[in-house]
């Protein structure tokens, strides 16, 4: 072997010692995250977008998406407990635990309108025929509930002039309404895409009433976004980067969904659905939580806790996340 072969092997090993030594301390572990859903819909999209498609891992993060029982009440108190760091679901939930005094706080809104409807049997026309009648809800406290209340409300009726019954999932109820078991439900997407296409009425749709409730929110502690900014707004850029996936991909969104929902191959035809009805206007570039939503259950809440009159809307949520990323410019790039 002549010098200069010599002279370069040696080199090239002590360069490759010299990162043997370093490499450690450049590895940096991605930070774990658990998200709990308070739900098992096509709304959930995002979150399994990001997670399946590696845009969490994209900023740093090793994430574990989970499906957390008790609705929106259940993941508020995970929330609470740190058995998950940010949550998916409902605003009402947060809002009534915030009323508490719990530390909960929403820092994004990736659809502000609601979308659930009202569906009932065939010879049910008018919501006043509702009354006398058993109507199912996924839980009480949970956002059906808070919708069919609603809802009740604007029909001059009250809760007592109907019979609530706890069923469970969508694909519960709709189980119950085809056994004869409840008479309506409060159903979500693609639910009551099968429910209309199966003979079974629509007496109110969300969508066309102009009702702003927080439909899906993120949410976490003050505690923890003050602890761990950064990694919240990491997690927030692979959020948003899920949204925009869902919008410019829709079969491969499609698919995700039909892996997550174990959706039949025959069924797959709602969530083309819904992802049409998503993208028409609900999910959010820059999902910013709305004030008016915010405040439309506050007033809601109002009637019967005293706390909820004298709150101050703003104290609910806090933007300044999606803003930070909305006036960087990172949002309108993901969309050119």
């Amino acid at each position: 072997m002549n010098s200069t072969a010599s002279k370069f092997l040696t080199i090239a090993s002590l360069a490759i010692l010299l990162g043997a030594c370093l490499s450690p301390s450049k590895v940096v572990a991605a930070d774990r995250l658990r998200i709990g859903l308070s739900s098992f819909t096509p709304i959930n999209a995002a979150l399994w977008i990001a997670e399946e498609k590696g845009l969490f891992k994209k900023h740093g993060i090793e994430s574990e998406v989970i499906l957390i029982g008790g609705a929106s009440t259940g993941g508020v108190s995970s929330l609470i407990a740190g058995d998950v760091q940010f949550l998916g679901g409902g605003g009402g939930g947060v809002i009534n635990a915030a009323l508490g005094g719990a530390d909960v706080i929403m820092i994004g809104s990736i659809v502000n309108k609601g979308v659930q409807r009202v569906v009932a049997r065939g010879d049910l026309k008018r919501p006043e025929d509702l009354r006398g009648k058993k109507i199912g809800i996924t839980r009480l406290g949970a956002a059906s509930h808070l919708v069919l209340l609603i809802m009740l409300r604007g029909w001059n009726m009250t809760p007592s002039d109907v019979q609530t019954l706890q069923i469970g999932s969508s694909p519960a109820m709709m189980a119950a309404l085809e056994k004869g078991g409840i008479d309506a439900a409060v159903l979500t997407e693609p639910t009551f895409f099968f429910a209309e296409d199966q003979g079974f009425r629509t007496l109110a749709d969300l969508a066309d009433m102009d009702i702003y409730y927080l439909h899906s929110m993120i949410d976490t502690t003050r505690a923890y976004l003050r602890a761990h900014r950064d990694l919240t707004l990491r997690f927030m850029r692979g959020y948003i980067e899920g949204i925009a996936y869902f919008k410019k991909n829709r079969k491969e969104s499609i698919d995700v969904l039909a892996r997550k929902l174990r959706t039949a191959p025959a069924q797959t035809k709602y969530l083309e659905r819904s992802h049409t009805l998503y993208t028409s206007g609900y999910f959010e570039n820059a999902p910013y939580v709305s004030l008016k939503g915010v405040t439309t259950l506050l007033d809601f809440y109002a009637k019967d806790n005293p706390r909820a009159r004298s709150a101050n809307p703003q104290a609910f949520f806090d933007n300044s996340l999606v803003k930070e990323l909305d006036d960087s410019g990172f949002i309108k790039k993901l969309y050119e």
